[in-house]
């Protein structure tokens, strides 16, 4: 099976030279951004140092541009490693989500919500 994120044709937001960003195809809240290195590698482990510093350089980027655009009032940033933390696509990315006060009930927890008993403490 191919790698949806080497695929051509994507409808690329923002690059650089190492990594590049989309609109999410199955959106969490409006403007959620993933963020991929444009080497094919499965975990954010195995991103060299350039990688991470232009994944990180595109996250900041990528904010700024969120924010002007949809105005929300936090966000949440999340890389899923492995089937067992969730990784349906074994290509690195980094989710970028904007939040909106009220998006849901109770957000205290954040991420910690991957197990959502977890989650309020």
């Amino acid at each position: 099976m191919s790698c949806p994120f080497c695929s051509k044709g994507l409808n690329i937001v923002k690059e650089n030279d190492l990594a590049y960003a989309i609109f999410d195809k199955y959106p969490v809240n409006k403007g959620h951004i993933l963020i991929i290195t444009k080497r094919h590698v499965s975990s954010y482990f195995e991103t060299n140092c350039e990688e991470k510093v232009a994944i990180h350089e595109l996250l900041d980027e990528c904010k700024d541009s969120l924010s002007e655009t949809f105005s929300p009032d936090g966000f949440n940033i999340g890389i899923n490693c492995g089937e067992a933390a969730g990784q349906t696509i074994f290509h690195v990315h980094l989710h970028l989500i904007p939040r909106y006060s009220g998006d849901i009930d109770e957000p205290r927890g954040g991420v910690r919500g991957v197990i959502p008993e977890k989650r309020m403490y």
